[in-house]
């Protein structure tokens, strides 16, 4: 499926708190067209990873680049030149911080480890909202309703991606009144909403049954090709690791340990030894079930 496009690349990112090194010297691509996954233990600096790309946080040395432009970048400064216990001190000289919303403009979407839907809101309401980010209008046309073409464009837009996605029927349902699985769903549609070409998924199945897991791989693989779409997603369910990652990288302790294809990572001695965290012959069992 990937067209060797690079869309996504994060180079030497280190993110640091202070005294500790969330992610230390974080180099990696995705390109056009693949599922990635980005695996390794709780507080391997997965999720730090991701609010580094997506705005949430400014590195603290590093640089992340989207379709080829650079669109984050930033040095150790201030009190953390002192602090600073990353590599490559001196190589990145710019400032460059955009705010979430404004990487999200560019074409990036996610969705959170835990589901952060507007609970008051339906389910239309909660995909209509995200799909004004693309709105043109300002304060005074939309005071004055001279945005209503727009207004019902993207009203006719949010209910055909509903359609599409499998929400339509609950459209006016509480979003807090769904199935799990189908709440998971809608964070996908309000992503979705916002037009991405990259989409960031951060656990998404998270306290899912096998059935709702396997349906989620599924949905996974047919919003990918649907809508043209880069996925770049942190996972914990290695048979949904497996079965549709294109390639992973694998973290520990903020570093990158390993980097390949689903087999090669099954394959992988210090995988085995960081990510399992069990015995080598109790992980190799785990792993062989993957193969089967």
């Amino acid at each position: 499926m990937s067209e060797n496009i690079n869309v996504l690349k994060m180079e030497n990112v280190t993110m640091q708190f202070g005294g500790v090194v969330a992610v230390n010297n974080l180099s990696l691509e995705v390109n056009k067209g693949e599922i990635v996954s980005l695996i390794g233990p709780n507080g391997a600096g997965k999720t730090t990873a991701f609010n580094v790309v997506t705005g949430v946080y400014a590195p603290t040395n590093g640089a992340v680049y989207f379709n080829g432009h650079e669109i984050v970048e930033n040095y150790p400064r201030g009190k953390m030149k002192k602090l600073y216990a990353g590599t490559d001190r001196g190589k990145f000289t710019k400032h460059i911080e955009p705010t979430p919303d404004k990487i999200t403009k560019l074409g990036i979407a996610r969705t959170f480890q835990n589901i952060r839907l507007w609970k008051s809101q339906t389910v239309f309401t909660n995909v209509l909202i995200a799909k004004h980010l693309r709105r043109t209008s300002n304060v005074f046309s939309a005071t004055f309703r001279l945005n209503w073409k727009e207004e019902k464009e993207q009203r006719e837009e949010v209910n055909e991606l509903l359609k599409i996605l499998g929400l339509y029927d609950v459209r006016n349902e509480l979003c807090t009144s769904l199935p799990y699985g189908l709440q998971r769903r809608l964070e996908i549609a309000r992503a979705l909403a916002t037009n991405p070409s990259l989409l960031l998924l951060d656990e998404p199945a998270a306290g899912m049954n096998p059935q709702e897991t396997a349906e989620l791989t599924d949905f996974i693989h047919r919003i990918r090709d649907e809508f043209h779409l880069t996925v770049f997603m942190i996972e914990h369910h290695m048979d949904l690791v497996m079965d549709i990652s294109d390639r992973i990288y694998v973290l520990n302790f903020g570093a990158l340990i390993a980097h390949g294809t689903p087999e090669e990572i099954q394959n992988n001695p210090e995988v085995i030894a960081a990510y399992l965290g069990e015995s080598e012959e109790e992980a190799e069992e785990a792993l062989a079930e993957h193969k089967e």
